[in-house]
């Protein structure tokens, strides 16, 4: 089936992911923790479920690549050419925080490139989607009770040339002294500070211009988005100048790279990754 009409039950899976998730958010909940400290409620791991049973109803034949499930080889995965990369629920620390800063997010990676991408923000009722040739469009719903309004989404489009002066975002939980480095480089330029994959979102609409992640993020945490900022007409480039891939590797960790809204304009280079030290 082609990523075009896997289109609409995608947002539907997203919607159903969101209703689950604000029922949680709406209660009092408990907090877990990963191996790497990384917030864990129910709300994830309902949003996964609702997602996985969804796509693999859907989708029988196309293997799923999930936060909640990452635990699949490399031996296995490298064998894959089209497989869906989730995360079921992004921002999990601004959902702790209750700030509304988290988003579901549903990738179809092919040939190690997203060619759709649906990104929901529950709280704030709006949707980000993208399939390959399609463009981008962004929906903002009175609720997530039904998708009836689908002919109101918006095409949307990345800000050239950027705003004067340029605005450059910046995670809300996670800084880091190379981020700072590099924004030194920058000229005059306002900070926004957003959580979870709106960060993306905020480029590919042309609220924000440039969005440089010197940190780490996995591969979960950036499919569906840069389909979304790729079809607006924007880059997410790694720091050899090259898109950001996927599933190349047994590590599912990203490099660091630069959501860019105008490709055209003068952004200072990622510096080059630091070299291993020899053994």
């Amino acid at each position: 089936m082609q990523a075009i009409n896997l289109l609409p039950d995608c947002l539907d899976c997203a919607r159903r992911a969101g209703q689950a998730i604000m029922e949680v958010y709406a209660g009092d909940f408990s907090v877990q923790h990963k191996d790497d400290d990384s917030p864990l409620t129910r709300a994830d791991l309902a949003s996964h479920h609702i997602i996985a049973d969804h796509l693999h109803a859907l989708t029988p034949d196309i293997p799923l690549l999930s936060e909640e499930s990452a635990a699949i080889d490399w031996d296995t995965r490298q064998r894959w050419q089209r497989y869906w990369l989730i995360d079921p629920l992004d921002g999990t620390k601004e959902f702790v925080k209750r700030n509304g800063e988290f988003t579901v997010n549903i990738a179809l990676i092919e040939q190690h490139r997203p060619v759709l991408g649906v990104v929901l923000a529950p709280v704030l009722n709006t949707y980000w989607f993208a399939v390959s040739g399609a463009g981008a469009q962004r929906l903002q719903t009175d609720s997530l009770q039904d998708l009836a309004n689908m002919q109101q989404a918006e095409a949307i489009r990345v800000r050239q040339p950027p705003a004067t002066p340029p605005v450059v975002i910046a995670s809300r939980s996670h800084a880091s002294a190379e981020l700072q480095q590099y924004l030194q480089q920058l000229p005059a330029h306002e900070i926004l500070s957003v959580g979870s994959s709106l960060k993306f979102c905020r480029v590919a609409e042309g609220s924000a211009d440039l969005y440089p992640r010197l940190g780490p993020t996995s591969e979960w945490d950036t499919a569906a988005a840069q389909a979304v900022v790729e079809q607006a007409g924007g880059q997410v480039l790694a720091a050899a100048g090259t898109a950001l891939e996927y599933n190349r590797k047994a590590s599912l960790l990203n490099p660091h790279f630069l959501v860019i809204g105008d490709h055209q304009h003068d952004w200072p280079q990622l510096p080059p990754p630091p070299q291993a030290e020899p053994i």
